[in-house]
């Protein structure tokens, strides 16, 4: 199986296509009309309390007042021994002195019963006080950024998590003695004075050495987030998640990436330093410069098979096509035999044209960034084998996506799957189109 990443910067614009089998697998789109908060932390001041909805909005600076609920407004981090960025964290979320400190001599069981009560109390927040939080999710329509104050720094090969002492292994690393392994080697993540780490599923098989120097490289930045933190007064951005080429990198340049190609000599020249210093040598050798006449994604063929992703219907080899309508509140994917052909009886040809639209569908859900509420209206069964196999069909195919996704457990007797995708940011099509000025974005002219 070949992989590539393609990078092409254009004006005003980064594009970036993760190739597979010469096909195009996931997208990305960075334009400067729109930087995207996600992973960016402020320091904000708390604006309202909304106790009928459990929320708060907090000033962050973005216009828009960003959205938190208290139940994300804890500090989990409560620790026997905490010094330096404990009373920073103490300091940032307006918390008083904790009650261990004042009693050190307190018995060891108390003071672990007393740590997990304090651990799930939500912070008591004040109207004017000013706390550190995370952009979870994007401005969304009229909606403000949605906020957190779980922090988490994500790297390479680890996590770090600053406000949460906890640590972890990604699910999908299953085999029980890579994971001992891997804990043995947080074992040695002393140097963090707070919080936790969770190691992520590309560390799999990495050396101790790549490991540690990841998590010291984390805690280094959480270090300035803090000190740039107290120096600053709300609301004021203190730490900026980075470009969509640095993302990439960091989570996309693997074992399995055959070449990374860039168009851009001075994006090409950062890649190829960031990546001798904070990966490794060998993965240098992967990353290479396009100098054609013509455009990177032109030049492989993308171009054309990325229009797919701003077609209403999506046409596969044998006819069948899938019809894609995004609203505010849900999408619809609507499944249709269209030209398909086949002898067998109507109920195996609609359970044949529902498993061939699966994985189109799935790649779509990934190529155009749908998140919230999907409906798949699939084309009708009767044997219930053949609506288990659809629904393992359709979990398998969203295995491998970034975003988390849950499918329903049944098929509802009119032939609905009800999903949803972790939606984070603005949609691929939201980012490339604006509003119809004829049709106000209704998709129709009203006929004079």
């Amino acid at each position: 199986m070949s992989r590539e990443i393609l990078i092409q910067i254009q004006k005003n614009e980064r594009l970036v296509a993760i190739i597979e089998n010469d096909r195009v697998d996931d997208f990305y789109i960075e334009v400067d009309r729109y930087q995207s908060l996600l992973g960016n932390i402020y320091k904000g001041r708390v604006e309202s309390i909304l106790p009928s909805i459990n929320a708060a909005f907090v000033n962050i600076g973005q216009g828009r007042n960003g959205f938190l609920y208290l139940t994300d407004a804890v500090n989990p981090l409560v620790e026997e021994d905490i010094s330096g960025p404990r009373k920073f964290i103490d300091k940032i979320f307006g918390n008083k002195k904790s009650e261990e400190a004042e009693t050190p001599a307190e018995e060891p069981q108390k003071k672990q019963h007393r740590g997990r009560r304090n651990r799930n109390n939500p912070i008591s927040l004040k109207v004017g006080q000013e706390i550190l939080v995370q952009v979870v999710k994007d401005p969304f329509g009229e909606k403000g950024a949605r906020l957190t104050t779980h922090l988490t720094l994500p790297g390479r090969f680890v996590v770090y998590m600053p406000c949460d002492r906890q640590t972890g292994i990604s699910k999908k690393i299953e085999n029980s003695e890579e994971r001992q392994r891997l804990r043995d080697v947080m074992r040695n993540f002393t140097f963090a004075k707070t919080g936790g780490f969770i190691v992520r599923t590309a560390s799999l098989k990495q050396g101790k050495r790549e490991l540690i120097r990841d998590a010291k490289f984390l805690y280094h930045i959480w270090l300035k987030i803090y000190k740039k933190a107290e120096q600053q007064k709300a609301p004021a951005l203190i730490y900026e998640e980075g470009e969509l080429t640095w993302k990439i990198v960091r989570d996309y340049l693997t074992e399995k990436v055959d070449k990374l190609i860039i168009d851009s000599e001075e994006e090409y020249q950062k890649i190829r330093k960031f990546v001798q210093t904070l990966i490794g040598r060998e993965m240098v050798d992967k990353i290479h410069f396009y100098k054609g006449n013509v455009s990177l994604f032109d030049s492989k063929h993308v171009s054309k098979d990325l229009q797919s992703i701003y077609d209403t219907n999506v046409y596969c080899r044998s006819g069948a096509y899938i019809v894609i309508n995004p609203t505010e509140g849900v999408t619809v994917v609507d499944v249709n035999s269209g030209k398909f052909k086949t002898r067998a009886s109507p109920g195996d040809a609609a359970f044949m044209v529902n498993m061939e639209v699966i994985p189109e569908i799935a790649r779509q859900l990934r190529l155009r960034d749908l998140g919230g509420i999907i409906i798949i209206d699939f084309i009708d069964m009767v044997k219930d084998d053949h609506k288990r196999k659809v629904l393992d069909a359709l979990q398998k195919a969203l295995a491998h996506d970034h975003a988390k996704t849950e499918v329903s457990n049944r098929i509802s007797p009119l032939g609905l799957v009800e999903m949803t995708r972790a939606r984070t940011g603005k949609t691929i099509e939201s980012i490339s189109f604006g509003k119809c000025p004829f049709c106000d974005g209704r998709g129709r002219v009203k006929i004079p």
